[in-house]
């Protein structure tokens, strides 16, 4: 089930806020003590989205410094680990003699049965972050290889960190868009990148489970697809040697799927194509420039695939957003018919 809380401090009496704020974060997260030169007017704000036994939370606070001490793990301690996306501004974490910094578009891991102490700073009057928070004894991967990377600077702009990133922060935008049986699977890709992105930090894929493995592939291979999807080159071939495997196993991911890698990339980039049409930034731009732009480079199957799974052609299907954001009292004119 996906539970979803919204909590913005400037919804409370001032004199209320960082009170809150902390209270907030004890019971969401893991108890800790907090400090801020802007505790007297505290404007942050979190979207948590509760999955069950994952948690992840887009966060937005000023400047404070944070504490879990060894009484506060001694009180209450879910024997968790908490990653840290990093968007805007910088953290610093001490814990377990390591002393790291990390700007925008870095990731820090943390150790909830370890004391740590850190310190978040302000960039434009705020810190922004993504953070997940889940139970050790759900990744597989060794404990004492996965402590080593506690504490330290983790990159999440390249690579796995790249497909990490880019998920962790569309899953907290969409958060409003999830139903309870989304929950599950949410929570087990969620897992399955964790594990990949830190088994590729240790060098331990071997030892991550098969299925693991193969639904991280997967992931990294539709964000690699969603990224190349104006190349109308873009082929089975290609993505498989991207990812230094043979056709034929990329065809059994998808097909385990119950899909086609063909009938994938076409499925994105129809809704691409649907997007563009539906808006009126693009408006100025001809039907075929924008099947083009998402890798369809004849006009005339762009239109039979469109009509085929919209209901309308892509002309026509432009005409009726056209006339829906007409205002009211303007004459609107059907689907099809010509203009004047």
């Amino acid at each position: 089930m996906v539970l979803v809380t919204e909590f913005r401090t400037e919804d409370l009496p001032v004199a209320e806020r960082f009170g809150s704020w902390h209270d907030m974060m004890a019971s969401t997260l893991t108890p800790s003590t907090f400090r801020s030169e802007h505790e007297a007017d505290f404007r942050a704000g979190a979207r948590v989205l509760d999955m069950g036994a994952v948690q992840v939370s887009a966060l937005a606070y000023p400047s404070l410094e944070t504490r879990r001490t060894t009484k506060l793990i001694r009180q209450s301690d879910p024997e968790c680990y908490q990653l840290m996306l990093n968007l805007r501004g910088g953290h610093r974490i001490v814990q377990a003699d390591r002393d790291t910094t990390t700007g925008p578009g870095g990731v820090m891991l943390y150790d909830t049965s370890r004391p740590w102490r850190g310190w978040a700073s302000a960039d434009q009057d705020t810190v922004k972050g993504v953070m997940v928070q889940f139970p050790r004894a759900l990744l597989p991967l060794p404990a004492n290889k996965v402590d080593r990377l506690t504490a330290v600077q983790l990159h999440g702009r390249e690579g796995m960190g790249a497909v990490l990133s880019g998920y962790l922060t569309q899953l907290a935008a969409g958060a409003a868009t999830y139903t309870a049986a989304d929950g599950a699977r949410l929570a087990t890709c969620t897992l399955d990148l964790l594990t990949a992105f830190l088994a590729h930090h240790l060098d331990a894929t071997a030892s991550m489970p098969p299925q693991t493995r193969h639904r991280a592939l997967l992931l990294k291979i539709h964000a690699f697809i969603q990224q190349h999807l104006g190349d109308p080159d873009l082929s089975p071939g290609a993505i498989a040697a991207a990812h230094h495997i043979s056709v034929r196993s990329l065809h059994r991911l998808f097909q385990d799927q119950g899909t086609t890698v063909a009938g994938w990339i076409r499925a994105r980039r129809l809704e691409r194509c649907r997007r563009d049409l539906a808006g009126p930034l693009l408006s100025n731009q001809p039907v075929h420039a924008l099947a083009a732009r998402w890798g369809f480079a004849d006009p005339a199957h762009f239109s039979r695939a469109f009509r085929a799974v919209y209901g309308l052609g892509p002309q026509d299907y432009r005409r009726q957003h056209e006339a829906d954001r007409a205002p009211r009292g303007t004459h609107r004119q059907a689907p099809g018919t010509p203009r004047q």
